[in-house]
């Protein structure tokens, strides 16, 4: 299967049959990122995780203690 980078727009061949295929295939606004920019956005998150300005909302979710 060929996919498009989002952000780099780099083609690159992935199994058919593989998880990331099957994400692409069943989810249309799963995007696909190449190894190289998945590290970067990576890289530059952490970064911005280690100067303490970055706030992640998450959502708070109640646990139910009968489930």
């Amino acid at each position: 299967m060929q996919v498009k980078c989002s952000l780099c727009d780099k083609i690159e061949d992935i199994e058919d049959y593989s998880l990331k295929a099957k994400r692409l295939r069943n989810r249309r606004i799963y995007m696909y990122l190449c190894n190289s920019c998945y590290d970067r956005v990576e890289i530059k998150t952490n970064k911005r995780i280690a100067t303490g300005k970055f706030r992640l909302y998450r959502e708070n979710r109640k646990v139910d203690q009968y489930l």
